[in-house]
């Protein structure tokens, strides 16, 4: 099975699926390969029919099904630095690198891997094996593939999102909430600032509240809190404005991105930064020039997987893996999508963090081994 698995990954990693791009040569291959092992397969796709999730099952038709699932969609390459084509699977001391060998193909070739032994067996309850569209541009994907499930009716009971833990049982992670705010103002000549609206320094200072709502959120964080940090956090990941030291920009850009603990914590902070944005910066920048805008585009807002005691899913995995005990992690994954739609929900997959996203990816094959094992146990328990 570990060869098969080598075989597909090499195959998974040649498909530069990267989130900006369509992902379809890769879901129609894996489509294919599991349907020629006897899978039923439903591809959903989305607006613009360049993207597409694949839910593939084996087994018996009906509820009570366990979901694999993975992510298919890539995070760019560009402007890094590999020591060798990313999207060429190549070995190297025990580890193999590629652009998603890590985060996550590494997971759904594993999971791919069942296929052959999938097709001959007499299952006593549905295996369901997920693939998901644009996961690291906000999870758009697994939405719309929840939506056709609950169109048809279907209810599975258990997912186990092969995200990289390090083969450990993850039980609870924060929400992910992406925003990019612009503002635009009134150019004009830097030796006469009033005569303008600057819309970079209005974006320093919406900037600087958001940093003092983070303050205030270190503060907030709930005394049982299973995270690390255990508060909600805030980021600024990006700023962009200006064309010159001496032109008042008229235009400027926020990309930045919280993690909510707590239901509480997100309507605190989108009030917060909503009511000085519409309340103190709109009026000041209009009272300059009427058409000025301040405006707040939603790109994700992720929900967050609270730890469930005694899950069916931490059961199951905490029994295939031999894990003693369950923790949580400061990333954002699918499983809170997969839990909102009432399925028992844990992450568990090779590979660490850590690895992801960087340069010279890799995933180690003990790590693909310890994975499979988790198959193989989880294929005992699930054949008659």
């Amino acid at each position: 099975m570990f060869d098969d698995t080598i075989e597909i990954l090499n195959r998974l990693i040649a498909f530069p699926s990267i989130s900006t791009d369509s992902n379809l040569e890769l879901i129609n291959w894996a489509a294919e390969y599991l349907a020629g092992h006897g899978a039923r397969i439903e591809i959903t796709h989305d607006v613009t029919g360049t993207k597409g999730n694949l839910f593939a099952s084996f087994g018996p038709e009906g509820d009570g099904g366990i979901i694999l699932s993975g992510h298919s969609d890539v995070v760019p390459t560009e402007g890094q630095e590999w020591s060798s084509d990313p999207f060429t699977l190549r070995l190297d001391d025990g580890k193999y690198y590629g652009r998603g060998s890590c985060d996550m193909k590494g997971f759904i070739a594993c999971a791919m891997a069942l296929a052959p032994r999938l097709a001959g067996a007499t299952l006593n309850r549905p295996l369901h094996i997920a693939l998901s569209y644009d996961e690291e541009t906000g999870c758009l994907g697994a939405p719309v593939m929840l939506a056709a499930l609950a169109k048809r009716g279907l209810k599975p009971s258990i997912c186990i999102v092969g995200e990289p833990t390090g083969m450990r049982l993850i039980n609870g992670h924060k929400g992910c909430c992406e925003y990019q705010t612009r503002f635009v103002g009134l150019e004009g000549h830097g030796s006469m600032p009033d005569a303008g609206v600057n819309a970079a320094e209005y974006a320093v200072r919406y900037v600087a509240e958001l940093m003092a709502i983070s303050d205030q959120l270190r503060s907030r964080a709930p005394s049982n809190s299973p995270f690390d940090p255990p508060w909600t956090t805030i980021n600024i990941g990006r700023i962009a404005s200006g064309v010159a030291t001496n032109v008042i920009p008229n235009k400027a850009e926020v990309d930045w991105e919280f993690r909510p603990v707590t239901d509480e914590d997100f309507d605190f902070v989108r009030k917060r930064i909503g009511d000085y944005a519409q309340n103190v910066l709109l009026p000041q920048m209009r009272a300059r020039h009427p058409s000025a805008k301040l405006e707040t585009e939603t790109v994700a807002e992720v929900v967050g997987l609270e730890p469930e005691v005694e899950g069916e899913a931490q059961k199951l995995v905490a029994a295939l893996t031999g894990a003693n005990t369950a923790s949580t992690v400061p990333f954002g994954t699918e499983a809170g999508l997969f839990r909102a739609y009432n399925v028992s929900t844990v992450v568990c997959g090779p590979g660490e963090i850590a690895q992801a996203h960087k340069p010279d990816e890799f995933v180690s094959e003990v790590q693909l081994r310890h994975c499979l094992t988790m198959m193989d146990r989880l294929f005992a328990r699930i054949s008659r």
